[in-house]
């Protein structure tokens, strides 16, 4: 798997991801789950791959653009 995420891009998820996350203590009841969205850019971070990405053929990794 190719990297396709530079570093600004990274954070951008991590804030993103870690923003969506604090939904679960900020909401009740049943909207709690909404929160765990939150995980989807904050896996994308951490692999350094967005699969939607990948399909639409776009990349801000400088070192893929080599």
């Amino acid at each position: 798997m190719t990297r396709n995420l530079g570093s600004l891009d990274r954070a951008v998820r991590v804030v993103i991801g870690l923003g969506l996350l604090s939904l679960i203590l900020v909401l009740e009841g049943n909207l709690r789950w909404l929160g765990l969205i939150g995980l989807v850019p904050l896996l994308t971070a951490m692999i350094g791959n967005c699969p939607l990405y990948s399909v639409f053929g776009l990349s801000t990794c400088p070192l893929a653009r080599r």
